[in-house]
């Protein structure tokens, strides 16, 4: 069988890192990317515009599965035009993407969609994966994709959505700005402190990403978070105590929505809002976590 992996968007935080997993486990890996077409570290970044059928659809003939990691980054203000921008980047890439496994005489085994747990809002309450929705843009966002994602059959090709969860990663990605700010002793808790953070180690996400490859029992959707959330507050203190920070002052939410929008040009939701939520099905099937721990797995990414 061919071992050709397609990361669509994959050229972000968590694509190169499952990139990197998947050549360590023998794959041979494609990225598809909006830059120039080159090869970096025996990678091949194909270029496509994540939205009309081209000459990179050649590399999802025959391959072992595609990964679709592409979407704008919800990591800025949310401006009519930014909502816009999205919602269709992640829309026009499942449909893209479907039109091509379609039009595929050997089309892959297994399509997988990154989704996020963001679709259950703002919330304390426990989330598995048959919680309700909560309200708000990031659920319309996070609807609207799964709608997406579902509508259309694939008559060969399972279809596998992993809501992902805060997943923390070494030199980037969600952890590292909480780093920073610990580092200059602004590490203290955001806002109440009591939004809860639904935490996973890159290593157990990039495994679950192989599970979804390998296991054809997977199918559907997914949680893809730890089993032990914890709070903004427990989690910015044990990130000082592994780092060897002291106390930080807090920072209340008006000061949380003035940085923000004045500073760091994103939305206070993102760091205001929380969810609870717990990986059930994955745990149900059997998929065992190498980290579990939040302190034992801050010091493997911040300790070499």
């Amino acid at each position: 069988m061919n071992q050709t992996i397609v990361l669509a968007g994959g050229s972000g935080f968590l694509g190169k890192a499952l990139a990197t997993f998947l050549q360590q486990n023998g794959f041979e890996v494609v990225i598809l990317t909006r830059g120039t077409a080159h090869v970096r570290d025996h990678i091949r970044y194909v270029q496509w515009d994540g939205a009309t059928l081209g000459e990179w659809t050649k590399e999802i003939e025959g391959s072992r599965a595609v990964v679709n990691f592409t979407g704008k980054s919800v990591n800025c203000l949310y401006t009519k035009k930014n909502r816009e921008e999205i919602i269709r980047s992640r829309l026009d890439s499942v449909q893209v993407l479907t039109d091509a496994i379609l039009g595929c005489q050997k089309p892959p085994p297994v399509f997988i969609q990154a989704g996020s747990l963001a679709i259950f809002g703002d919330t304390r309450e426990i989330c598995t994966e048959e919680a309700p929705h909560g309200t708000g843009f990031s659920v319309e966002v996070c609807q609207l994709w799964e709608q997406a994602f579902f509508t259309r059959e694939l008559p060969q090709t399972r279809k596998v959505l992993l809501r992902i969860g805060f997943a923390l990663g070494k030199n980037g990605g969600a952890l590292e700005p909480l780093v920073n700010l610990a580092r200059y002793r602004l590490g203290g808790t955001v806002g109440s402190g009591n939004q809860y953070i639904s935490w996973l180690h890159i290593d157990d996400l990039n495994q679950m990403f192989l599970a979804a490859i390998e296991d054809e029992q997977l199918s559907g959707i997914f949680n893809a978070t730890g089993p032990t959330p914890v709070t903004n507050k427990e989690f910015m203190s044990t990130l000082r105590s592994v780092m060897n920070k002291g106390w930080a002052p807090p920072t209340p939410t008006p000061f949380v929505w003035i940085g923000a929008y004045l500073i760091m040009g994103t939305d206070p939701s993102l760091a205001l809002s929380g969810r609870n939520c717990l990986p059930q099905k994955l745990l149900d099937h059997g998929f065992s976590f190498a980290h579990t721990d939040l302190k034992t797995a801050l010091r493997d990414l911040l300790h070499d």
